[in-house]
């Protein structure tokens, strides 16, 4: 039975006290700064969805195959909770170099009035986090080094997934967004730590990390989160920003997106024009004049048909997960 939304948040409250605890005992921190950090995670960390989080207890209760102990609990949504530690890290800095306004709801952190360019020292902070948390609750566990390896690797791939996504903003050259540059763009940035990670702490917590399970696992999660990002990126177009709770901002970033790279493979000479005069062209025109255009355009491709008929479906994974589950060689 998966876990309510409800019952997992009450355990945040207990890490947040851990963590004050350990930063006021063991490093002496002053009270000015143990006050920020814990604005810094409140504000950050708590009111999404917790998908990733709530994973790693539903994981962990499928891999046991029965209702979890109350320490079991505890530690599985402490695991939990460590992703959107990292998921939350991950934001902050995504917002200020996407330019972004509003996050959850509500300003992004780095806009609020007594915040600025001090979310560059909080996001780290707030990494740094889960390996206070990893320390105090898994130290004496037989996969403590497997879950701060673990850790270590994914947030480096989601830090190479973003600098390849920069990379690709920056040159603003339509020629590069193909395909194959966008899936390695996903794999990186969301379905590592979007998808894989919560099966593979739950399958190290559990003492199931073996090669062949992670790798079983990330074989059908990378392609689960490919899925979740394309998703993702018709959202940040066609959803409306109060229902998503963010304002999109692929468009004025120039983004390769799903959306933009599907319309570069249905595209007209002249739509291509169109593409290359106002996608992230924020400096050349009006930034509001230039996503107009954009958005007409993908409304006159059908692109939101595209998504419909030609994304991927439910059947694509039951049919890999099929191929490869109890495979012999």
């Amino acid at each position: 039975m998966a876990t309510s939304l409800a019952k997992f948040g009450e355990v945040f409250p207990i890490l947040v006290e851990d963590l004050k605890s350990i930063c006021a005992e063991q490093d002496n921190l002053p009270d000015q700064v143990l006050q920020w950090f814990e604005k810094t995670l409140q504000y950050n960390v708590v009111g999404g969805k917790c998908n990733r989080g709530l994973s790693v207890v539903d994981t962990t209760q499928i891999l046991l195959g029965r209702d979890l102990t109350s320490a079991e609990y505890f530690e599985s949504a402490t695991l939990g909770w460590m992703i959107e530690l990292l998921q939350a890290m991950f934001l902050v800095l995504d917002d200020i170099m996407d330019g972004s306004t509003t996050r959850r709801g509500q300003p992004c952190w780095y806009r609020q009035p007594d915040v600025g360019m001090m979310a560059v020292n909080d996001a780290p902070m707030l990494e740094s986090a889960i390996y206070l948390l990893l320390k105090k609750h898994f130290r004496a566990h037989p996969a403590y080094l497997d879950l701060v390896e673990t850790f270590h690797e994914v947030a480096f791939q989601i830090e190479v997934g973003q600098t390849y996504d920069m990379l690709t903003e920056r040159r603003q050259n339509l020629d590069e967004f193909d395909q194959a540059r966008y899936d390695a763009i996903v794999t990186y940035k969301t379905a590592y730590y979007s998808f894989y990670l919560p099966v593979a702490l739950a399958l190290h917590y559990t003492g199931r990390g073996t090669p062949g399970n992670l790798q079983q696992a990330k074989e059908v999660l990378v392609a689960m989160g490919h899925y979740f990002q394309v998703q993702d990126d018709y959202l940040d177009n066609f959803a409306d920003p109060a229902v998503l709770g963010k304002i999109g901002t692929d468009i004025p970033d120039g983004k390769c997106s799903w959306l933009v790279v599907q319309a570069l493979k249905l595209c007209t000479d002249e739509q291509r024009a169109v593409l290359k005069t106002n996608y992230g062209r924020v400096a050349e025109c009006d930034t509001k004049v230039c996503e107009r255009r954009v958005k007409d355009l993908y409304a006159d491709m059908g692109l939101d048909r595209v998504y419909y008929d030609e994304g991927l479906r439910k059947g694509v994974f039951t049919a890999f997960l099929e191929k490869i589950y109890g495979r012999k060689k």
